[in-house]
């Protein structure tokens, strides 16, 4: 990255953190349908976010309680080694990402969606882990990030209802299937980033429709 691009990242998220429009701490108070949200996936090549990397991302914003499909983003992004054994998982082969962009590139097109937003996610700590280090390798090391959980959100439900929990119940696919909700085929970034959007919208009606974000981040 040019030093002129890594300014006005740092310039942007600076901005975004003096805003006035969404600081984290303002919105703690707020109500799942005032909130300002953006469910988020990452396909990556393994689970440690110090040397794996990210392959795709995608993202659908939620506002006042509503899906907005029309303004889903999905993007494959360039890796610097061989996906390796993890295209097994997410159906990425090296090939498919000989043209796309590369992570900074694919940051900057996700930026008008990030922009000021509480992120939605299954299993957040891995998703954030590796887009904080995404974000600092841009030259970013204080981005605000927050994250309503909807793995953690269920377990917790589960759990207040004395419900023993064996492996495999806090899937995605699995939380979303005690909704009621359909099966999707998962490990497309897209595709996980609508299922986690639609858990998150069947969790908050089964907290009374609209919870505040207190309840949703938990203790």
């Amino acid at each position: 990255m040019s030093l002129l691009s890594s300014r006005l990242w740092r310039w942007r998220w600076q901005a975004w953190r003096c805003a006035e429009a969404v600081p984290a701490t303002d919105c703690i108070g707020a109500r799942f349908l005032q909130l300002p949200l953006l469910a988020l996936d990452l396909e990556l090549t393994g689970l440690n976010p110090k040397e794996d990397e990210i392959v795709s991302i995608g993202a659908v914003p939620i506002e006042a309680g509503r899906i907005q499909c029309g303004q889903a983003f999905y993007q494959l992004v360039k890796a610097t080694a061989s996906v390796g054994h993890s295209a097994t998982i997410h159906g990425i082969v090296d090939g498919q990402l000989e043209q796309a962009l590369t992570l900074s590139g694919a940051l900057e097109r996700l930026w008008p969606l990030l922009e000021g937003k509480i992120l939605v996610c299954h299993n957040a700590e891995l998703d954030l882990a590796f887009l904080s280090r995404a974000l600092k390798e841009c030259g970013v090391s204080d981005a605000p990030l927050l994250a309503v959980d909807t793995l953690e959100l269920e377990q917790r439900r589960l759990l207040r209802q004395g419900k023993p929990l064996a492996a495999g119940d806090l899937t995605l696919a699995a939380c979303r299937d005690r909704h009621g909700l359909p099966y999707y085929q998962g490990h497309d970034a897209l595709v996980d980033a609508l299922a986690c959007a639609e858990l998150l919208l069947a969790q908050a009606g089964a907290m009374g429709g609209n919870p505040g974000l207190g309840e949703l981040l938990g203790p």
